[in-house]
């Protein structure tokens, strides 16, 4: 009788268990369909080594790339700062591999990589040589850019950018997300059940302490961010960063390209003291802007000191 109860529970669990997945991953389709409808691609796509990724290109001008954040997308920069720079600028902004809707890509937790691949698909857009800027884990892949082709990089511009090495170890959330039974088990579950509501306020804290600009949370499509393949490449690349950064430090010394380096005192994301202090001093023609009071979004927050970095850089780099 106890086997026979014993047999029936472990059924009745497996059954259970079976029945949640399903739910789970019906959900988790649902959800991602619907934001994949609601947020199509802004650009164009260029295939490197098999891997798709997607581009906006937009105005006239030296040629300027854009690399976002962790999390993120072109739809970052084309809310606002691509129509500011498209007068005069040549802009390209690429989805970074597993991100927006550029293909995941093997090896693209690595900065190098997503370089890698992101310097390839410029050139192809006719952009060899171009001005670059990254924001945040953004201007981490854009020196790991100018690293590995500094004769074919004009300039960098690098807002909010992780440089050096950190005490903080990677967060829970993280953790959780690059192990692969995270991954395959915790993963899903986000996709399928954290509130919109969540996403949005998390989208807006990032702004702190400025608040978003009115529209930015639902124009930058949460829902994309919560795709299972975007979460994973996100906690992927998160996971493989400070290593990476911490093998940059040395070499840092040999770039002298122009470069500008905009980052704001009330910066709790990306402290201004562990990273662009540190970068000005370790790079010989770095020249930091700080900006008082600005959080780690200075390109929404301060669009106007972000804009005048770029054009100086064009200008050091014998563009303007």
């Amino acid at each position: 009788m106890n086997c026979r109860k014993l047999a029936l529970s472990i059924a009745t669990l497996a059954a259970l268990t079976a029945a949640g997945a399903a739910l789970t991953y019906h959900r988790a389709h649902a959800r991602e369909q619907a934001a994949m409808a609601a947020y199509p691609p802004e650009g164009r796509f260029v295939m490197v080594d098999g891997v798709r990724l997607h581009a906006v290109v937009r105005g006239s001008g030296p040629d300027l790339v854009l690399i976002h954040g962790s999390s993120g997308s072109v739809r970052d920069f084309t809310f606002d700062l691509i129509p500011r720079l498209a007068d005069r600028y040549r802009v390209i902004a690429i989805d970074r591999p597993g991100l927006g809707w550029s293909d995941p890509a093997p090896n693209s937790e690595t900065l190098a990589e997503q370089a890698r691949l992101m310097r390839t698909a410029a050139a192809q857009l006719g952009a060899p040589r171009p001005i670059v800027l990254g924001q945040s884990y953004g201007g981490s892949v854009a020196l790991a850019w100018a690293l590995q082709a500094p004769d074919d990089t004009a300039a960098l511009v690098l807002l909010a950018t992780p440089s050096h090495p950190w005490e903080s170890g990677l967060s829970t959330f993280y953790k959780t997300t690059s192990h692969p039974l995270g991954a395959q088990v915790v993963v899903p579950l986000l996709t399928a059940f954290v509130p919109r509501e969540k996403v949005m306020r998390e989208v807006e804290s990032v702004f702190a302490p400025q608040a978003a600009p009115e529209g930015y949370a639902e124009y930058f499509g949460p829902g994309m961010t919560l795709r299972r393949s975007s979460l994973r490449a996100n906690a992927r690349q998160r996971a493989a960063l400070l290593a990476e950064i911490t093998d940059m430090v040395p070499r840092y010394a040999s770039l002298t390209l122009p470069a500008e380096l905009v980052h704001g005192t009330a910066d709790t994301t990306v402290g201004l003291s562990i990273h662009s202090e540190k970068l000005a001093a370790n790079m010989p023609n770095a020249v930091l802007t700080r900006l008082p009071g600005i959080g780690h979004m200075p390109h929404h927050s301060a669009p106007a000191d972000v804009i005048d970095a770029i054009d100086r850089a064009a200008a050091r780099a014998g563009l303007r």
